[in-house]
């Protein structure tokens, strides 16, 4: 995605040095209404032309995992903190209508963190169309399809990124046998948003509006260019993938526009394009050469990586137990506002026919006490 031809360089200057808060939602709506125009092919439309609140109507297969993920997403932000607030079912509005919008990504992890940012800076209908932008014009949803093979292509193109600008970083990490993969997957499908000061967060839309995806990559590139004589003091794998996930997020202004400034003055596209191609490259010839590792070390690599996702599933069952209980106690919350709303139902019904009944009584009254010669207000008041 190239830069933007707005009026001036006003755009590009703010993008770069700072949107106002109150004015980024509409900016970034004005970035995508210009990128929009000067498409001379227009990028694939959703098969599905159903308009949001239509979509709202329907119901989604992916209503479970989408309400898993509500209370993880920004959880300790006053606007999602409440189950079941403004915030998230504001949220929970935006996924399930993607979900049914897009059936081949449906729900994936990460688009609960993409999708809340909007939310911060825009309206819920404003916030799904931007969600759809991203997704399908700037070309976000291909790194969320099931076989996730542009995942793994990104992955790659930011490890040649790496080994070009920062060769030392780059063989300190492939000694420790740490690809980009252990690290950076978070960054790419939640932009950065799950790890990473909101105020920096917004930084990285603001030029992903006006750049496009390679922004994700010369984001990546400078914060571990940035970090590279701390992570270079750590020499094992968790104390380095350690620092990367946990210290490496929490950001000062300083490095923070230090970060973005950076990406205003990199351009990193050719190099995505001819890595992208070298992959492939590389992927047929595996396909056609023989193993060169011995058996020894081959057990050794397969022990290896069968530990690590040893790890990664018990750690994903722990997540899944603790994320079954809030379900379902979301679900019962549902349920008991749904019983407690019926109860108000009847109970408003109830004062209705009662008020019926109480105005016929008063009316009766009104007409004995007439033909009675007594005049009298509603309140059962004699006038003079």
């Amino acid at each position: 995605m190239a830069v933007v031809d707005t009026p001036g360089l006003d755009i590009m200057f703010l993008t770069c040095f700072g949107v106002p808060r109150q004015h980024r939602g509409e900016i970034w709506k004005f970035l995508s209404e210009q990128y929009l125009l000067q498409q001379t092919v227009p990028s694939r439309p959703p098969s599905n032309p159903t308009p949001y609140k239509e979509l709202l109507k329907q119901l989604t297969s992916q209503q479970h995992a989408i309400l898993i993920d509500l209370g993880r997403t920004f959880p300790t932000h006053p606007y999602f903190q409440a189950q079941l607030g403004a915030g998230q079912l504001s949220l929970f509005n935006i996924l399930k209508a993607y979900s049914l919008l897009d059936p081949e990504v449906g729900y994936c992890q990460g688009l609960s963190f993409i999708a809340g940012v909007l939310l911060l800076h825009m309206g819920e209908e404003d916030a799904f169309n931007m969600l759809k932008f991203l997704m399908f014009d700037v070309g976000l949803r291909k790194q969320y399809r099931p076989d996730m093979i542009i995942l793994q292509i990104q992955m790659y193109q930011l490890s040649r990124l790496l080994h070009d600008y920062h060769r030392d970083l780059h063989s300190h990490l492939e000694q420790q046998e740490i690809g980009p993969s252990l690290y950076a997957t978070p960054w790419f499908l939640t932009l950065f948003a799950s790890h990473f000061p909101l105020g920096f967060v917004a930084r990285v839309f603001d030029m992903l509006f006006l750049q496009g995806s390679e922004v994700i990559f010369k984001v990546a590139l400078s914060l571990l260019g940035s970090h590279k004589p701390l992570i270079l003091q750590h020499d094992s794998l968790e104390s380095i993938v350690d620092f990367i996930k946990t210290t490496l997020p929490n950001l000062g202004l300083v490095q923070m526009e230090k970060t973005i400034n950076q990406v205003c003055e990199m351009d990193v596209s050719k190099q995505l394009q001819a890595y992208e191609v070298e992959y492939h490259v590389l992927q047929d010839e595996l396909l056609d050469t023989p193993p060169t590792l011995n058996q020894q070390q081959r057990a050794a690599q397969l022990e290896r990586t069968n530990q690590s996702l040893r790890q990664q599933n018990l750690d994903l069952l722990e997540e899944l137990q603790v994320s079954h209980a809030r379900v379902c106690n979301l679900e019962s919350r549902v349920e008991a506002l749904a019983q407690s709303e019926g109860q108000l139902k009847q109970q408003v019904s109830a004062l209705e026919e009662e008020k019926t009944q109480l105005a016929t009584t008063i009316a009766h009254l009104q007409k004995l006490l007439t033909s009675l010669g007594i005049n009298a207000d509603l309140e059962g008041q004699t006038l003079p």
